[in-house]
């Protein structure tokens, strides 16, 4: 059985980005929600039982289940984006992070504008994420890049209406800028592979 993950922080550690009120709507029932049906759906479906996350994500026959596909992915990306996350986030990262960001986009504040600008282009429901050469994609609704082929995900950003509304109403473009005050760099370099 999956369960919502530990958050590192409480619920009003956030408040830059995120109100206490969003979080227990955010976290504590559309995660739950999310967790809460894939449990669900492996109950109909108990040829994918004891399977990790990661497998139920990657294997064609789990996700050529509607319920498992759309509610795996809620619960992976959602965790992603809470580790994401600190109270005493924001800056820039360091060390191998900030030389493949630089390599790649030629300083943190290109990429800043790269990773805002397909943020705020995804039209709907959607992700942006950070992948470990340092590529920026996005995905519809509760796809997962790991469900693409792709390795890890470095980070994060849920642009689904519910992650903002409380707070920012239909705002996308501010969510997003106290959103990088809040990133939890050292979580996110801790994902980099081969660092």
């Amino acid at each position: 059985m999956f369960k919502l993950p530990d958050l590192k922080y409480g619920y009003d550690a956030l408040a830059k980005c995120m109100s206490e009120e969003t979080m227990n709507f955010h976290y504590g029932k559309h995660h739950q929600a999310y967790v809460d049906k894939l449990n669900a759906a492996i109950e109909s479906n108990p040829q994918f039982k004891g399977k990790s996350l990661e497998e139920l994500l990657t294997s064609v026959e789990s996700t050529s289940v509607a319920a498992i596909k759309n509610n795996g992915g809620g619960h992976y990306n959602h965790s992603l984006f809470w580790d994401s996350m600190s109270g005493e986030g924001g800056g820039e990262p360091a060390g191998a992070l900030l030389e493949l960001i630089i390599d790649k986009y030629g300083s943190f504040q290109k990429f800043v504008d790269e990773f805002t600008s397909k943020s705020m282009a995804i039209f709907g429901s959607g992700w942006a994420w950070l992948l470990q050469d340092g590529e920026i994609i996005t995905t519809a609704n509760q796809d997962t890049p790991i469900s693409m082929g792709y390795k890890q995900p470095l980070l994060c950003l849920d642009v689904w209406e519910h992650a903002y509304y409380i707070d920012h109403r239909n705002r996308r473009d501010e969510f997003i800028k106290s959103w990088w005050e809040v990133i939890d760099w050292k979580a996110v370099s801790g994902r980099l592979i081969n660092q």
